[in-house]
C-alpha cells in the first residue's frame, strides 16, 4: 500500500469505525496533535480510545490526499476533509508523518472560516 492509499484507508476505517481496520493504519508510537486545541495524544492505544469516545453522530468525507507515490521507509502525507456532524460541518487539514507503512505522527487543524478585512482590491472576489 502506498502512503495515499495508507491516509485514504485511515480516514474510511474512521469514518465507517472499523476499529481493527483503523488500528492498523497507526504505528504503536503515534503521536497526535491539535495546536488549535493544544491537546497531543500518544500512542496507538490512547488514539484509538481517543477516537471511539468521540461524541456525536459524525461522518468524514474525503476531499483530497496528496502523498508520495511510493511508501518508502519514511515519507509524509497532507490531507483535506469534512467533517459533519448534524448541522455542523468543519474542514480539517492533516499533516501525517508515515514509518515503514504506519502513520506515526499527525498534526490536525481545524479552521474556522472568518470574515476579512474590508479593503480595496479590484482582484479579490467572495465566493
Amino acid at each position: 500500500m502506498n502512503s495515499r492509499e495508507l491516509i485514504i484507508r485511515y480516514w474510511e476505517t474512521l469514518n465507517a469505525r472499523d476499529w481493527a481496520g483503523f488500528a492498523e493504519t497507526l504505528a504503536e508510537d503515534l503521536v497526535y496533535e491539535v495546536p488549535q486545541t493544544r491537546e497531543r495524544v500518544r500512542g496507538k492505544e490512547h488514539y484509538l480510545e481517543f477516537n471511539q469516545t468521540y461524541p456525536g453522530d459524525w461522518t468524514i468525507e474525503i476531499v483530497r490526499v496528496v502523498a508520495d507515490a511510493s511508501m518508502a521507509d519514511e515519507s509524509q502525507a497532507a490531507g483535506q476533509i469534512l467533517f459533519r456532524d448534524g448541522d455542523q460541518t468543519l474542514t480539517g487539514i492533516s499533516f501525517f508523518r508515515l514509518r515503514n507503512g504506519k502513520i506515526q505522527h499527525i498534526t490536525d487543524f481545524w479552521p474556522e472560516p472568518y470574515e476579512p478585512p474590508e479593503r480595496m482590491s479590484r482582484g479579490v472576489e467572495r465566493y
